[in-house]
């Protein structure tokens, strides 16, 4: 049963609250109902993935981490740095809502976020949310919510600092920095980081050269608690790509994202908890043909946030809340015809226990300057069977606003556009048993005016080609979970089984593999520590062709050389498969990774 205590225990609005894992406590998130709840509370299909499991897994940047995740496909175009697309339940890569501490962020002209950019070095941790939750964010969140966290200060009064070095193949070096510190009253933390790597031929065009990537990030976190019931906090995230690819028109990029937020929390009463959060995002992009400019796309994203949380009784809590957002962009070429539009949002949501019996109700109301009125709402019950079983069930409405790209693209956008529309129902049941903790989650996704190319030729033009509303999908997925210690072994599986169905003809939905299997196993031998991961992914078409399926090994290892220094390696792609994501773009071979970290 849960229960509400304002403002003394949470600050229910606050960006996050990390559990004791040692202590076995579930761990806080705060995605699911923009409210703070342990995770075997939720109602919702979430995945953690905090600071020890970053560590531990040695991977570079956020996709490398994502792919494991149940319900999470990604497409890349090669390598470290190269654009990669994540698929969340077999739902379109701009039906993920992206947040990085709470503000919302990605392009407003392609509706998806660099992933690649991201170094995981910066990242405290990770809430995967599954499931449409455009009821409480709006817009794009049909397949679901990645939120990010940035790294935070600890209230211990020391100084920490932290200091990496790493070399891999492909002359891949990497190097990270950080400084953390903080009090009862306050906190702070500042990390560098720099990436360097010559890469790969990337792609099967002809020509053989090296696709290299470069990265530069720096992130600023600083809070301040005022008594019990207020909290002041400013974070800002700057990561600086520079790509090289495989292209006719373009074969370089430099990219930068960036995003720049504040948050109020204060207690206007004993049960009455009230935070406003502002933020910027910036997600710009400039290309280049063997160094001469080709084209620059900006996006500038604006959002405000007022959350209001109001403790009824103890075991109610209401939750209401207003937003908005406004996005520009600009382009150089092409020049777009319009190039800003605003969003007003305003949402409330109820969460109630009833003896066994947890409900969660919400509605939300988005007046978009371009497309008007839109409302979606949620609904999820649980009810707990036994001690340590419990099921659960939902049924959520969602929406996406067509992008910039999709309605004003010189010659080939479709300003008739309308917003895809989404219903979405789960049936769950999860336990603890024997030392197995596990779960299942049966769902369908049913998608209307999705958005699909399809010819459109002019006299002028016979090839064109525009967006338009005149697919259907329906997609149905089974997710499998358990984990458990067998031997000293920790030990975590995924199965996830996915129908991903066009209704236009009945086809299977472009880059979905209908099975995906990941099992990861760590052990620790005292200062030694081992582990691997396996990956199984079937097969899926990416346009006219078939992409062959593949099963990938890595492994992982440490050793604590003292008390604050330890060493790392991995292999990735143990046997050196041979596989593609995206259709004629090469995935790396078998890579070595060797690593030195000192964190004090």
């Amino acid at each position: 049963m849960k229960s509400y205590s304002l403002p003394a225990a949470l600050l229910l609005s606050s960006s996050v609250v990390l559990a004791d894992q040692a202590a076995t406590l579930s761990p806080v998130i705060v995605t699911a109902t923009r409210t703070a709840e342990t995770a075997d509370e939720t109602l919702a299909s979430v995945t953690v993935i905090d600071r020890e499991q970053i560590e531990r897994s040695q991977a570079q940047m956020l996709p490398e981490i994502l792919r494991s995740v149940p319900g999470v496909t990604l497409v890349s175009n090669g390598g470290l740095g190269q654009l990669t697309s994540v698929f969340l339940r077999g739902t379109s890569s701009d039906h993920v809502l992206v947040l990085i501490d709470g503000i919302k962020v990605g392009s407003a002209t392609s509706g998806t976020y660099s992933f690649q950019d991201v170094p995981l070095s910066q990242v405290e941790r990770i809430e995967v949310v599954r499931g449409p939750r455009s009821s409480l964010y709006g817009s794009e969140a049909i397949g679901g919510v990645i939120q990010i966290f940035t790294r935070k200060g600890t209230a211990t009064g020391e100084l920490k600092p932290r200091v990496s070095v790493a070399v891999g193949s492909h002359d891949t070096y990497q190097t990270d920095a950080g400084l953390s510190g903080g009090d009862a009253d306050g906190w702070f933390n500042l990390g560098l980081s720099a990436l360097n790597t010559d890469g790969f031929d990337v792609k099967n065009d002809g020509e053989t050269d090296k696709d290299g990537y470069s990265n530069r990030a720096v992130t600023l976190r600083v809070g301040r608690e005022f008594g019990d019931s207020s909290e002041v906090e400013l974070h800002w995230l700057r990561a600086d790509g520079e790509a090289e690819f495989d292209g006719s028109s373009q074969n370089e990029s430099e990219s930068r994202q960036q995003v720049l937020g504040a948050r109020i929390s204060t207690a206007l009463a004993d049960n009455w908890q009230s935070s406003l959060q502002l933020g910027r995002s910036w997600d710009d992009t400039d290309n280049f043909l063997d160094g001469v400019f080709s084209s620059r796309f900006e996006t500038v994203r604006d959002n405000v946030s007022w959350q209001n949380d109001i403790a009824v009784g103890v075991a109610d809590l209401l939750t209401l809340g207003l937003d908005y957002q406004k996005d520009e962009v600009s382009s150089s070429p092409p020049d777009y015809d319009v190039t800003e539009r605003d969003n007003k949002g305003a949402f409330v949501q109820y969460q109630t226990t009833l003896g066994q019996h947890d409900l969660i109700a919400s509605l939300r109301t988005d007046d978009n300057e371009q497309f008007g009125r839109h409302n979606t709402g949620s609904l999820a019950w649980g009810y707990t069977l036994a001690k340590d079983l419990r099921v659960s069930a939902s049924y959520g409405t969602g929406f996406k606003a067509p992008t910039f790209n999709d309605l004003y693209w010189p010659e080939a956008g479709n300003e008739t556009l309308q917003p895809e529309e989404s219903k979405s129902w789960e049936l769950g049941l999860s336990g603890d048993h024997a030392g197995v903790s596990w779960s299942a989650n049966l769902y369908q996704n049913d998608i209307d005016n999705l958005i699909a190319w399809r010819p459109s030729p002019t006299p002028m033009d016979p090839f064109r080609w525009i967006p338009m509303n005149v697919n259907e999908a329906r997609i149905r997925g089974l997710e499998l979970f358990a984990s458990t210690r067998i031997v000293h072994w920790d030990l975590t599986s995924s199965l996830d089984l996915l129908d991903p169905k066009d209704l236009a003809d009945d086809s299977v939905l472009n880059r979905r593999a209908r099975k995906v299997f990941n099992l990861s196993a760590d052990r620790d031998f005292g200062r030694y520590s081992l582990g691997g991961s396996l990956q199984a992914v079937g097969k899926r078409p990416d346009g006219s062709d078939w992409l062959g399926g593949y099963t990938k090994f890595d492994l992982r290892s440490a050793y604590q050389l003292a008390q604050d220094w330890a060493l790392k390696g991995r292999i990735e792609n143990l046997f050196d498969k041979d596989y593609q994501t995206a259709t004629s773009y090469n995935q790396d071979g078998r890579t070595y990774w060797v690593s030195l970290h000192y964190a004090p």
